[in-house]
């Protein structure tokens, strides 16, 4: 089988995708939920781009309340420009809540997709041995590639992502942006929706 030539190896990519930035910035993750209504993505992304916040990741998915649609969305700033970001997304007409955390606050958790060379693996039994310790698994064998899946912190996924490259065999290689939840007793979305249906109970009396 031909080697890749040392042009031919994948960089590792960062932590995050950002290069660098004031040292008194930090990585927030904010949540904002709201009505299932066309545009909001573009209204939301737009409050980070009049700001020049550059968005590290983001993803977006129905939320377990019905209607309503989660975003998962990461950044580097600093605390006050966490709450001016929070602020002026809340006064979108359809979102229904923002709130911003530090990694310290929440569960997370990213996936990713590496394909191999089946040949290599074939050929290098310490690429299944590093699949195995980082506790990856293979998804996908034909004759072509291999397709492994690995889900954990970002630093679990470049760890083995490192690891495997360093061996000259990762050929395609996918993260997704991350989801968690928070680390409170009960969804903060759900107890706003609440106060919220309380006053308006209280106002039809």
């Amino acid at each position: 089988m031909q080697k890749k030539s040392d042009s031919q190896i994948h960089s590792a990519p960062s932590l995050t995708g950002r290069a660098g930035g004031e040292s008194s910035e930090s990585l927030y993750t904010i949540l904002v939920f709201s009505e299932n209504i066309a545009g909001i993505l573009n209204q939301v992304t737009a409050v980070f781009t009049r700001r020049q916040v550059n968005i590290e990741s983001l993803n977006v998915c129905a939320s377990s309340t019905p209607g309503v649609h989660k975003y998962t969305i990461t950044c580097y700033c600093t605390e006050e420009m966490a709450k001016v970001l929070k602020a002026q997304i809340e006064k979108r007409i359809d979102v229904l809540q923002a709130r911003y955390y530090t990694d310290d606050e929440i569960f997370l958790q990213e996936t990713s997709l590496m394909k191999i060379s089946t040949p290599a693996v074939m050929e290098n039994a310490e690429v299944c041995r590093i699949v195995r310790h980082h506790g990856a698994r293979i998804v996908e064998v034909n004759p072509t590639y291999t397709a492994v899946e690995k889900t954990g912190t970002t630093e679990e996924i470049l760890s083995l992502f490192n690891a495997l490259n360093s061996l000259r065999v990762v050929r395609q290689f996918a993260r997704s942006g991350r989801i968690c939840i928070t680390r409170g007793t009960r969804e903060e979305l759900d107890e706003y929706l609440e106060e919220r249906e309380k006053e308006k109970t209280k106002g039809g009396e």
